[in-house]
């Protein structure tokens, strides 16, 4: 059986698409664990109707429900929550899943037999009617530890795990500001799991004027966008990751904890350490433009 967690908030306008979606999946083995975190609007009401039509066994809300937390906070909790679930799968409120999403993502994953394991895999950016699909990019580098620190490139909207991954994030919990997809990307890789990045489109993602993050369309386009915001937030939530990683330390792999102790130096450190760091194998974006800007960040930020 698969859990899907489900955070929403004030999300009525586009939650009706994506609770159709999860019914029209190809594969029938999946559980919804919701919960809401504030809601103004009809959004409630709608998950209760959900609930009462398609029966609590398969559909129910999380014990702590209704408390404000932040999306990223909010997942976790439900990631934690969901203690007996075999795979889970984050779901946002305002995408589509296209049929096959849930059955490529156990496909994959059955594929791996121990360890814990993290799926992700391509989108289709739509704008708010559904409609102009651009297919997303494939990373251009191996997912993994240290680049996991640079960028996340695990889309939630995607996001798939096992058991062992999920044990994982909830014995690390995720710093104050992280995203849960990203946390989950950079625990997993730090503890030696595996990232597999499914290079065919499995969601709709709907780009509109309330979405959290989004997604640029160009690497310049990101780039631009990282200078507007400057370094101080990217090297502070940088900072918050490698201090909680290093906090757990006993969970991680031997070569990332090697890594993390010299990134760590970097950062806490002149300029002879800081170049030391961003020397580091694999400690790097996933363009050379958004890399020349992070060095410049770490380095001088």
């Amino acid at each position: 059986m698969i859990t899907i967690l489900l955070s929403t908030y004030n999300g009525a306008r586009f939650l009706p698409e994506q609770l159709a979606s999860f019914e029209a999946q190809t594969d029938r083995g999946w559980r919804l664990l919701w919960r809401d975190d504030g809601s103004s609007d009809a959004t409630r009401e709608m998950m209760e109707d959900f609930t009462r039509r398609i029966g609590a066994e398969r559909c129910r809300e999380a014990a702590n429900s209704r408390i404000h937390l932040g999306a990223g906070q909010s997942f976790l909790s439900l990631l934690a929550e969901a203690q007996d679930a075999r795979i889970i799968a984050f779901a946002d409120q305002d995408d589509v899943w296209l049929p096959e999403k849930l059955a490529r993502a156990r496909l994959a994953l059955s594929g791996q037999k121990t360890g814990a394991h993290l799926y992700t895999a391509r989108q289709y950016l739509v704008d708010a009617r559904l409609q102009n699909r651009r297919l997303s990019s494939l990373p251009g580098r191996k997912p993994g530890f240290p680049a996991c620190l640079t960028q996340n490139v695990v889309h939630g909207n995607t996001a798939v795990m096992n058991r062992a991954a999920a044990d994982l994030i909830r014995r690390i919990p995720g710093p104050a500001g992280t995203v849960h997809d990203w946390w989950s990307y950079i625990v997993v890789s730090a503890c030696g799991g595996s990232i597999t990045v499914d290079p065919r489109p499995v969601v709709l993602y709907r780009q509109h004027e309330g979405n959290l993050i989004g997604s640029p369309r160009t690497t310049v386009a990101r780039a631009v966008g990282a200078i507007k915001r400057g370094p101080d937030i990217f090297m502070s939530m940088m900072r918050r990751h490698v201090r909680q990683l290093e906090a757990h330390g006993d969970l991680l792999a031997a070569t990332a904890r090697d890594d993390l102790a010299r990134i760590s130096a970097g950062l806490e450190g002149g300029l002879a350490p800081r170049l030391s760091a961003v020397r580091c194998p694999g400690l790097s974006r996933q363009t050379a433009l958004e890399n020349l800007l992070f060095r410049l960040w770490f380095v001088f930020g």
